[in-house]
């Protein structure tokens, strides 16, 4: 097993049973790791109003993988527009239990008053990679830090090794405060997601 840890986009389309997801963490290792971007029914078609249910649904079905249930991630769509009484509305639901990330796709949330709503409910800012984007200090709003790699600048989407080279310092620095750091990598056009994520676990000098 090349990695200790993957990120499940299915759920986000269509919820696996709970019996799935108890297979997964059945035919894993012990220290494998897995993040799971929760319903688009909860973020796109509730657009978080009233998502007690729903979110239990979820999580009901989630909590098959046991102790290997990684960070829960929710991405918003890219057309809705910062909510701050509707976001800590929903934050307000989320269990202390578990850790949860945030991406958010339209510029109007990354305020700070987003920002301090986040770190009051420990809920972590995910950082979105796309392009020649630089890691310029993002926020610290969670427990954890979360990358997601969409696309380089390189050809067809790759990550330059100069590129790495950067995410890795900003890795290195949050390790070093003691976080937890996942970083998960999606510009698979070209079998580039595997090759760069293997390119950057050497710049850390992480072993499996």
């Amino acid at each position: 097993h090349e990695f200790r840890t993957v990120e499940l986009n299915n759920p986000f389309y269509r919820l696996p049973e709970r019996e799935t997801f108890a297979r997964w963490q059945e035919r894993t290792p012990d220290d494998f790791l897995f993040a799971v971007k929760a319903s688009r029914f909860i973020t796109h078609i509730k657009r978080l109003r009233d998502c007690s249910d729903p979110l239990r649904f979820f999580l009901e079905h989630a909590w098959g993988l046991g102790k290997k249930l990684g960070p829960i991630l929710f991405q918003l769509p890219p057309q809705m527009h910062a909510d701050l009484e509707r976001l800590g509305s929903f934050l307000g639901i989320l269990p202390r239990s578990e850790t949860f990330a945030l991406e958010f796709r339209h510029e109007s949330w990354l305020a700070v008053p987003v920002f301090e709503l986040l770190r009051r409910h420990r809920v972590a800012l995910c950082i979105p990679v796309k392009g020649a984007v630089e890691p310029d200090s993002p926020a610290v709003t969670g427990r954890v830090g979360y990358l997601r790699m969409h696309s380089g600048a390189g050809p067809d989407g790759e990550f330059t090794l100069g590129q790495l080279r950067g995410w890795a310092g900003l890795i290195r620095k949050w390790l070093g405060d003691g976080m937890d750091v996942y970083v998960y990598f999606n510009n698979d056009w070209q079998g580039f997601a595997v090759r760069n994520a293997l390119q950057l676990r050497r710049l850390l000098k992480i072993r499996r």
